[in-house]
């Protein structure tokens, strides 16, 4: 069987992704009232292991895999960039080839989106995309799955971007295209997300929209987004800052999306910068419920990964 690689959404493609969801709150389901240490009662991946490679902080990622893993009936390994040879310069495909005989799968939480594909071309293993500057699709997946909670089907839905057209927006465009949801974006000039992105959206059919005024962004939403506007890393902060402020979600913000709309970050949170407390503790917030999912989405993608769920 060809090896399965989860870098983004479209390579899997809409039903693999249908069917991830599906598992994922099958599985959240499965496991109301047991114990988060004790293994789900099929086992699954009982011993396989999982490579977790982190060039960036991380604590979602980080824990969501591991636990993930453990509930499966597997293992992981917790490795950063510092610890291995590829920190001291050993290539990517070198690292890819020796890991694939000692592993089941790879998770890499890196930088450049070029690193993760080169890994997967030389890996003989899955390779799971745990965050790169160019999406997250993972985060994406667990976004889906709260607003399906509380919501419902997604087909139809609108969703408001606010803010930076970064690498979660991309992932949120992505959705929208497999998943018959309107994104609609609010960002400011200068800081849209790729061309690339929309254009490759839109051919599927998806309706994407980049809009000025966040007002006009949330007008009438279902789902309200938003990310932190100045990531790990990043230069230009106070300039970044100062472009983004009309772009804050806010209370009066929220009130112009629909009565029933919920809000969703990713996490981790600048409060007081991209949103006030006041929605991410609010009623319509899904903030926690999204970060818990990481780890029901998380089992599915391996679960996919590794063969084990087919679509």
């Amino acid at each position: 069987m060809m090896v399965r690689h989860f870098l983004d959404w479209t390579a899997p493609g809409a039903p693999a992704i249908r069917a991830m969801l599906d598992e994922a709150h099958r599985r959240k389901q499965a496991r109301r009232g047991m114990p988060r240490g004790r293994p789900d009662h099929d086992r699954p991946l009982d011993g396989h292991t999982l490579a977790m490679i982190f060039e960036k902080p991380s604590t979602r990622t980080r824990v969501s895999f591991d636990m993930a893993m453990r509930q499966l009936g597997g293992s992981a390994l917790n490795l950063s960039s510092s610890e291995l040879q590829l920190g001291r310069g050993e290539t990517i495909a070198d690292t890819a080839r020796v890991l694939s005989r000692m592993v089941d799968a790879i998770m890499i939480r890196t930088n450049g989106h070029d690193k993760i594909e080169q890994l997967a071309e030389y890996a003989h293993v899955p390779v799971i995309n745990g965050l790169t500057d160019h999406n997250h699709p993972c985060q994406a997946l667990a976004d889906v799955m709260a607003v399906e909670e509380r919501l419902g089907n997604v087909r139809g839905t609108t969703w408001a971007w606010l803010g930076d057209g970064n690498n979660m927006a991309h992932s949120i465009i992505e959705a929208g295209s497999l998943l018959g949801f309107t994104v609609r974006l609010g960002v400011p000039a200068d800081y849209e997300p790729e061309p690339a992105v929309v254009a490759q959206a839109r051919a599927l059919g998806a309706t994407v929209e980049i809009v000025r005024d966040a007002r006009a962004a949330v007008d009438g939403a279902d789902v309200v987004l938003t990310d932190t506007w100045v990531s790990m890393g990043q230069a230009g902060g106070e300039a970044k800052l100062a472009a983004m402020a009309p772009y804050q979600v806010t209370p009066a913000l929220m009130a112009l999306a629909r009565r029933e709309a919920v809000f969703l970050h990713c996490l981790p949170a600048h409060r007081g910068e991209e949103v006030m407390d006041a929605v991410m503790d609010g009623p319509q917030s899904l903030v926690w419920d999204e970060a818990e999912n990481r780890l029901h989405a998380q089992k599915a993608v391996l679960l996919w990964c590794l063969g084990v769920l087919e679509a």
